[in-house]
């Protein structure tokens, strides 16, 4: 497809070395890794995700989610996920860009582009994966092209973003989108738990306490967290916690057993065991194997 491939083309023109680059556009993060990597954890916040060049693959709860070029994943809320690139060349490097959503553009233009499909849409799942039409592609591409023309930035960057915005609600996931800005009802419910969990997740809670919080009995937050998130309220918490554990081990270079107990862990043992089944090795093991192969941790 020649707009992907133009596409491709900025990113590569503007990344030239693998990781995480910010851009002069606000909201708009491009990714590259010339090497497969290791399946890495991260928190997927509200926002586009659009595969360029190469492959990766996303696993949320019990779902994995696939892209190739030219396909696109919209989240909806702060999930804990776990991505990594399986297909990347040093002269093809995998090629990704993201776009954080902007709540007030997106509230704003919620209000004035009318529903794709009548009625009220049921909880969808927090995370999708669909093929980019060629308008969503165009509009990508008018966007990054202002990284070659900072003068005009400031002034047709937001235009550009609305336009993404807009064929998103516009199109197979404006009813996904649309949860985003919803304040009522079991949306906001479950958002507002999602939150609480990201708060609070080194303490000790119930599904009670969490209902509570929320406004919703325990039978209908365990069910609608779940068809939401793909998880439990419990197993979004534990992987909260193994996810800042790993982080503390590996940025601040602390010691096993307080990583343990600083992210709410009672026993060490118990720690290291659900490490191991979440990431595929013992926490010293794991540790060693990223910083002696950093390029294989990108965050895919």
């Amino acid at each position: 497809m020649e707009t992907l491939s133009e596409i491709a083309a900025v990113i590569a023109r503007h990344v030239s070395k693998d990781g995480f680059h910010a851009t002069p556009i606000e909201r708009v993060t491009l990714v590259r890794s010339s090497t497969v990597t290791m399946p890495m954890p991260n928190v997927y916040r509200p926002q586009l995700v659009l595969v360029v060049q190469g492959k990766k693959e996303v696993t949320l709860g019990d779902r994995v989610f696939r892209y190739a070029p030219g396909r696109y994943g919209v989240v909806t809320y702060d999930l804990p996920a776990t991505g990594h690139v399986v297909e990347a060349a040093p002269d093809k490097p995998y090629l990704c860009l993201y776009l954080d959503f902007d709540p007030v553009m997106l509230g704003d233009l919620a209000l004035r582009v009318p529903p794709s499909s009548p009625g009220t849409p049921s909880l969808p799942i927090g995370k999708t994966v669909s093929d980019a039409g060629a308008d969503l592609l165009d509009a990508t591409l008018r966007l990054l092209r202002l990284l070659d023309d900072p003068a005009a930035l400031p002034v047709l960057g937001p235009l550009a973003e609305q336009e993404i915005l807009y064929r998103l609600l516009a199109g197979p996931d404006g009813a996904r989108m649309r949860h985003i800005t919803s304040g009522r009802g079991r949306v906001a419910q479950i958002g507002r738990a999602i939150a609480w969990i990201g708060q609070n997740f080194r303490e000790r809670f119930s599904i009670e306490r969490l209902a509570a919080e929320v406004g919703m009995s325990p039978s209908s937050l365990h069910e609608h967290f779940r068809a939401v998130t793909a998880m439990t309220p419990l197993q979004f918490q534990k992987q909260l916690r193994l996810q800042d554990a790993r982080s503390l081990m590996l940025v601040d270079d602390i010691d096993v057993t307080t990583a343990a107990f600083s992210v709410g862990y009672e026993s060490p043992s118990q720690f290291s065991r659900e490490y191991r089944r979440h990431f595929g090795e013992p926490p010293l093991r794991d540790i060693a194997r990223l910083r002696a192969s950093p390029a294989l941790a990108v965050v895919a």
